[in-house]
């Protein structure tokens, strides 16, 4: 009798998953009847991790412009092929004699496209510089840079956004992200305001033409002669609070090594000018010192922040464990990428990937991919534990903070957006009601008004955390 009254609460139980099953897909469907979806295009795909089935899935398999959730793919390899203590470095070499404060030989900067290599992270690479008792060089001060290949922007990236801090010249040797941050003060009415430029270099020259204004007007202006391959910052316009702005710097390596050179020279160390050259293969090169960052801080800041150089810091330092060699192309790195697909049991040749952010227009690939490379994290505790907290969380934070501020998706969302010209994505992990984790991706495709699409992603994700 018990073991009756047991299967009957058992097939009770599934008969009521079942219904709520199906009550949410027929919601999910009734969402699909809005107009802004009669002029553009949406796939969607939702996986129960808890009940290890597909929930819903709506154009799942179809191709879309992923935009950034490609960052999801790229941080996923990333810890599965780096594992989540691997840090990203620039490392100071020599060769020759160092003999009373005078090294006889040259000097190394070596960059391992380390992006979190930001305005303090010189000052202390000068000053471990300035440790192992070096104040002259008779050599020559040589940048390394042999990491990747010469391509600094990828394939399908758009040229006309190099102004614009998300699209840094890419270089072993990053500084400040390979942008300059402009802070604008207002003084008193119609006078300049007082700028403050970080990070301070003489790589680039500034001209203030910006005002003070008290009448709740805000209109700076930060521009380059960028189409000149210059650095020369222009900003104008009016302020009335303080504000900031980002430009992006011309060559990321020069700016680094300028500015390395430029410090120790202050520093009373004296440095000849620099160079590009190699490191030598072989044991003369001697190791100096290392400034390295973990790739959690990374990883956080292309979840959170959903930075572009973040995630191609990660592609091209997976391509790097995984091949071993120099010159590096983001090609090394998707390769990396396309054998997770192919170990998911997915054909690479099916979807188009180009770069470790998403800003491609060459990118292609489906919802039914996105779930299974989140499917794949939650499997493996190193992966999850480390993915999970560094996504965005749904009214809370990163680039969610303003999004699903109340109801059932608040707090109950973790995941990654993507935001191009006609594409609004959404992917990650959801909490539902009865506890099970859920993980979906939604990507909008030719969509005029990306606001309509982000209220159309909340929505989803309401009904995911009913």
């Amino acid at each position: 009798m018990k073991r009756t009254l047991s299967i009957l609460f058992l097939s009770f139980l599934a008969s009521v998953a079942l219904h709520a099953q199906q009550g949410l897909r027929a919601k999910l469907d009734s969402l699909l009847e809005e107009d802004f979806l009669k002029t553009s295009e949406v796939g969607i795909s939702v996986y129960d991790l808890t009940a290890d089935s597909l929930l819903y899935g709506y154009q799942n398999n179809k191709l879309y412009r992923p935009a950034s959730v490609q960052k999801l793919i790229t941080a996923i390899t990333g810890l599965s092929v780096l594992g989540p203590r691997y840090h990203f470095s620039t490392s100071l070499y020599y060769s020759g004699e160092l003999r009373d404060s005078t090294l006889y030989g040259n000097l190394y900067v070596v960059g391992g496209l380390d992006s979190e290599f930001v305005d303090s992270s010189m000052n202390v690479l000068v000053k471990l510089l300035g440790r192992s008792g070096i104040k002259t060089i008779t050599g020559k001060l040589i940048a390394d840079v042999s990491m990747t290949d010469s391509l600094y922007w990828g394939a399908g990236w758009s040229w006309d956004d190099a102004p614009y801090y998300f699209q840094p010249k890419i270089s072993p040797l990053m500084f400040q992200k390979g942008y300059v941050e402009v802070y604008a003060n207002p003084t008193e009415k119609d006078s300049l305001v007082n700028l403050n430029c970080i990070p301070a270099s003489s790589y680039y020259s500034v001209k203030n033409n910006a005002v003070s204004n008290s009448n709740g007007i805000r209109k700076l202006d930060v521009t380059r002669n960028w189409m000149e391959y210059g650095n020369d910052i222009y900003i104008s316009g009016t302020v009335d609070t303080l504000s900031r702005e980002r430009i992006t710097i011309e060559n990321s390596a020069d700016f680094f090594m300028h500015t390395f050179r430029q410090r120790a020279l202050e520093k009373g160390i004296n440095l000849p000018a620099y160079t590009y050259g190699e490191l030598p293969k072989d044991s003369s090169a001697i190791f100096l010192a290392r400034l390295s960052h973990p790739l959690h801080l990374v990883l956080q800041r292309a979840m959170k922040n959903s930075d572009n150089l973040s995630a191609e810091a990660i592609l091209y330092n997976l391509a790097a464990k995984e091949t071993g060699k120099n010159k590096l192309s983001r090609e090394d790195g998707i390769k990396v990428i396309q054998r997770i697909i192919t170990e998911l049991g997915y054909n690479p040749e099916e979807y188009n990937l180009v770069d470790g952010c998403g800003v491609s227009l060459y990118n292609y690939l489906s919802p039914e991919l996105l779930t299974a490379f989140l499917k794949y994290a939650y499997s493996r505790n190193r992966i999850f534990n480390e993915l999970y907290p560094a996504l965005p969380v749904a009214g809370m934070d990163g680039t969610l903070s303003n999004r699903m501020k109340e109801g059932k998706a608040f707090n109950n969302v973790h995941a990654k957006t993507g935001s191009v010209t006609g594409v609004s994505s959404l992917a990650g992990y959801a909490t539902a009601s009865n506890g099970h984790l859920l993980a979906f991706a939604i990507i909008n495709q030719n969509v005029m008004k990306s606001s309509k699409a982000r209220a159309f992603q909340n929505k989803v994700c309401e009904l995911l955390c009913e």
